[in-house]
């Protein structure tokens, strides 16, 4: 095992112990929280040494990135995640090459996946992304078009909906952040019983506030800098 490969291990460990911690301290099974290791900006070199140790789980944000991996990285077994902001044009490039898509924010861009793969001839698991906070610069749909939308995906067969995701606003302290995990959890309860389906997934919490979204009910953890380090810049 090389150096960075035993580095990237450690740190993954590590993530996971606390992330098993924060799912007991609210009396859920640790097994019900997975870690997606966000890998955006980090050679593929970094996957191929963090999945040699067992990670399967990958976010990436950018297209033409995250392809680029998955071919360099071909027959790795691995389950990829675009997590991202996605233009509806760039769709045909993600249906089908991604376990799940986190970031579907508008139905223009729900139907450009739909489309792309029923040409394909598979379906695409989605989350709908929440903008809770109503922030401007964040993505994600607004709360009171949250049915809406979901009932349009509902429609749609080449599309799953598993579930919701959101991205609140950076806080210094993280407890502020359990509000708006709270409320995730909650508009997805809501969903569950008006489309009569189960949408398992509640992908949030990041690096600085895991905890309070486990405890909140998350089951996708997106943890990027804590695993591998400072981000290079976008190049």
């Amino acid at each position: 095992m090389s150096q960075r490969q035993r580095e990237l291990a450690d740190r993954a460990a590590g993530v996971r112990e606390a992330l098993a911690e924060a799912a007991k301290q609210a009396g859920r099974a640790p097994g019900d929280v997975t870690l997606v290791a966000v890998s955006k900006l980090h050679p593929a070199s970094d996957i191929r040494d963090l999945a040699g140790t067992g990670q399967t789980e990958f976010g990436e944000n950018y297209v033409q990135e995250a392809l680029a991996k998955q071919e360099a990285l071909a027959g790795l077994d691995v389950n990829w995640h675009f997590i991202g902001g996605l233009q509806s044009n760039k769709a045909k490039y993600v249906a089908g090459k991604f376990a799940l898509v986190h970031s579907v924010d508008s139905s223009k861009l729900a139907q450009a996946l739909h489309k792309k793969a029923v040409s394909l001839g598979t379906v695409q698991d989605i989350l709908i992304q929440v903008n809770i906070a109503g922030e401007t610069q964040k993505s994600g749909i607004m709360v009171e078009k949250l049915p809406e939308m979901a009932e349009a995906v509902q429609g749609m067969e080449g599309l799953r909906l598993v579930g919701l995701m959101t991205m609140p606003p950076f806080f210094d302290d993280p407890e502020h952040a359990r509000p708006v995990f709270a409320r995730l959890r909650e508009l997805r309860d809501g969903l569950q019983t008006r489309l009569g389906t189960s949408l398992p997934h509640l992908s949030m919490g990041m690096t600085g506030d895991f905890v309070p979204a486990v405890q909140e009910g998350a089951t996708l953890v997106r943890i990027g800098t804590r695993i591998f380090g400072t981000r290079p810049p976008r190049g």
